[in-house]
């Protein structure tokens, strides 16, 4: 028998409160410190987790941030002083581990989101922040989230960096407003 939506709607957000119980009050701090301290920030991610990414950069640009999506035409070098932001859910992605190099050489910091904290890109950051959601990289087995495959990760991520964004609100003195004045007029 099929479950309803409403039965689906439950386990999801049940799935996603354990995520969020699971984080530890101080999971974001590393990141937002290095977000504090960047003057320009470029963020990376591939498939849903770079949609995941762009919102986030988004909500940088709305708190007066400097900062590019990675791929875009008007991504600018990075260098001392900036911060490259890289989502890699499984732990490592070949693109994010060659990206996370050329910031590094160029004196950027670099941070990492991931489900993963023991996955190979985790060696090769300054900052690495967890959020211990299913990915595709665990999404076989007994133990599943009624969320396919990556899902829950990439639902914990938009909700978590809006968190993140909460918590950075009051260090760049930004409010609602503020953030709203910035948002685009051309729609």
């Amino acid at each position: 028998m099929t479950e309803s939506f409403a039965e689906l709607a439950n386990g999801a957000l049940s799935d996603l409160g354990g995520v969020f119980a699971a984080m530890p009050e101080d999971a974001f701090d590393g990141l937002i410190e290095a977000i504090v301290a960047a003057k320009r920030i470029v963020v990376f991610g591939l498939g849903r987790e770079g949609l995941q990414m762009r919102g986030f950069a988004m909500r940088l640009f709305h708190m007066g941030r400097d900062v590019a999506v990675w791929g875009d035409v008007t991504t600018p070098a990075l260098g001392r002083g900036d911060l490259l932001i890289a989502s890699a859910g499984p732990g490592d992605l070949p693109t994010a581990r060659t990206l996370v190099d050329v910031a590094r050489k160029a004196g950027a910091m670099t941070a990492l989101v991931t489900a993963q904290p023991r996955g190979e890109l985790a060696k090769h950051v300054d900052v690495v922040t967890v959020i211990p959601a299913q990915t595709m990289a665990d999404d076989r087995g007994a133990s599943l989230s009624v969320l396919p495959m990556g899902s829950l990760f990439e639902t914990a991520q938009m909700i978590a960096f809006e968190l993140a964004i909460l918590k950075l609100r009051p260090r760049f003195h930004e409010t609602p407003e503020t953030m709203r004045a910035r948002h685009t007029n051309l729609e």
